[in-house]
């Protein structure tokens, strides 16, 4: 039976109240100090994991910890620091573009609107939205792999396609829970909804996943999938 737009909210945010249940202080698991910070983490961050680009912006934010003295820094400096984060040229190319116009077109401030900041180098959406999110508190849906992956299994969106995704699953969930319900999902997805093999077995919002069973269902092996809090500092 197809469902309609009325029982899928009503089943969305039946699985939202649980995830904030399961995950009551999300916060950003990246590290940072103003908002010029989680900006350049968050650029760090693609296809590379939290925990490797804290270990990476201390020496880095240390040396360039403002939009002037990352615009300043040798090109090949940044490329130094940053490497261990993969894709570093790309990565210390953008991070030096958008300080420097960050400095020029915004007076060294980072801006706090979604089209602003989708204008510097390597911010799209996603980055703006964590930026937003979590430096502005702004509200903000951030699609990553762990959102687009559980948008999907939880029925909510069927597009591979992120802009699709953001506006399909906020028309489902307040707009004031963005921010909130994008750290939920991602957590649950880095803790229980793996991309290969979900822990479906231990999985609090069984009962509402129509994609229940697709993972393991042993609830010792369900269990011993499921990642704490520890593996990601």
């Amino acid at each position: 039976m197809r469902e309609s737009i009325a029982q899928k909210k009503v089943r969305a945010r039946s699985i939202y109240r649980i995830l904030s249940k399961t995950y009551p202080n999300v916060r950003c698991e990246l590290n940072y100090k103003t908002p010029f910070q989680l900006l350049v983490a968050t650029v760090l961050s693609a296809q590379c994991t939290d925990k490797r680009v804290n270990q990476t912006t201390p020496a880095l934010f240390k040396k360039y910890p403002n939009p002037k003295k990352m615009a300043e820094a040798d090109i090949k400096d940044i490329q130094r620091l940053v490497k261990s984060t993969g894709f570093y040229r790309a990565k210390a190319k953008n991070i030096k573009l958008l300080s420097n116009k960050i400095i020029t077109d915004f007076d060294g401030m980072v801006p706090n609107e979604l089209l602003h900041l989708i204008t510097l180098p390597g911010v799209g959406r996603k980055t703006a939205n964590v930026v937003l999110g979590h430096a502005f508190a702004v509200p903000g849906i951030t699609v990553d792999t762990h959102f687009g992956r559980l948008s999907r299994r939880f029925g909510w969106s069927k597009s591979l396609d992120p802009v699709k995704v953001e506006f399909e699953v906020g028309e489902l969930i307040s707009r004031k829970e963005w921010t909130n319900l994008s750290q939920r999902l991602i957590w649950h997805g880095r803790r229980v909804c793996h991309s290969r093999k979900p822990a479906c077995g231990v999985c609090p919002i069984a009962k509402y996943c129509p994609s229940y069973g697709v993972g393991e269902m042993d609830l010792v092996k369900a269990r011993a999938m499921v990642k704490s809090e520890e593996d990601f500092k």
